[in-house]
């Protein structure tokens, strides 16, 4: 069965329209327009309101890619100094324009956020055991906040050192900067192969592999090619008793069937249940539920 993933009243941002290819989005007193290329109906706002944008970004199919500003004096790279704050359920985090059209988080995933700090606080009230938490291609680190903030041991990895200088920003940011969050710059696939031999295992880990990338000696990395692999991998860090295992494609071609399979199949041996379906957002406008992401999620119960 598909499972629709949607996130409830979050005050910093919505949807406000979609169409014609893209999204009317507000965060915080900001509103964009981004490309969706799954949008093929028409706009219901407007183009009065879909005009009093403080943000465009424009694709190579328009012209040169980028960023068009209105109101906003930003300079689009990962050092700008204008960046507003967002807060999700308590989190606090760093929101940015960056030159690959996203805003240093996704807001889809704020149900994995939810689910992540519920799971990890559950299985603490149950034993006094350490509950170690793995967030590989982290990006900027928001699902790492709730593991950290629910009381787990976090270690946070990405590729790219700017990316993880914001995820320290954000862990500042929300005050968390006491509890125990381990930053690590590193290939993913490689950094599992290390733990696996160094014997270090991990209770929950949440993925988000890229569609496509190149390794440090230019690996080619593919999704559809990879991602049987990379959770063989995993499988071989995960402790005795794991909590859950949540992957993330942004990948067009991806369902989420596929990508339940691929978990189902990965940790057959484990039992417990996967649970796959769509990331969406409730669009403003009507009311209609905007997939942006395809997801499973394996869990113990």
């Amino acid at each position: 069965m598909i499972k629709i993933f949607t996130p409830q009243n979050w005050n910093d941002y919505e949807i406000l329209d979609t169409g014609d290819g893209q999204k009317l989005e507000r965060l915080g007193e900001y509103v964009f327009v981004r490309p969706l290329e799954d949008a093929v109906w028409p706009k219901n706002l407007s183009e009065d309101e879909w005009e009093k944008f403080d943000g465009k970004f424009w694709t190579s199919r328009e012209g040169k890619s980028g960023w068009k500003m209105s109101r906003l004096n930003l300079d689009i790279n990962l050092d700008i100094k204008k960046k507003w704050k967002m807060e999700y359920r308590g989190i606090k985090f760093w929101a940015l324009p960056t030159p690959f059209r996203h805003f240093g988080f996704f807001p889809e995933q704020a149900t994995h956020w939810e689910f992540i700090e519920e799971k990890i606080k559950e299985a603490k009230s149950k034993n006094d055991r350490p509950i170690k938490f793995l967030n590989l291609f982290g990006y900027t680190g928001v699902a790492s906040l709730f593991a950290l903030r629910a009381g787990a041991e976090v270690t946070h990895l990405d590729a790219s050192k700017p990316i993880l200088n914001m995820a320290k920003d954000n862990q500042k940011l929300s005050g968390l900067n006491d509890l125990p969050m381990r930053v690590i710059a590193d290939d993913a696939l490689k950094f599992l192969e290390r733990e696996a031999k160094r014997g270090n295992k991990y209770d929950a880990i949440i993925m988000d592999p890229p569609k496509f990338g190149r390794g440090p000696k230019g690996e080619v990395w593919k999704i559809e090619e990879g991602l049987a692999d990379l959770l063989s991998k995993v499988r071989k860090i995960l402790s005795d008793k794991p909590l859950f295992v949540i992957v993330t494609s942004y990948a067009t071609y991806s369902s989420s069937l596929s990508l339940g399979y691929a978990l189902g199949d990965a940790f057959k041996d484990l039992g417990g249940r996967v649970e796959q379906g769509e990331l969406c957002i409730v669009e403003k406008s009507n009311k209609r539920k905007i997939s942006l992401a395809n997801t499973a999620v394996w869990s113990r119960d």
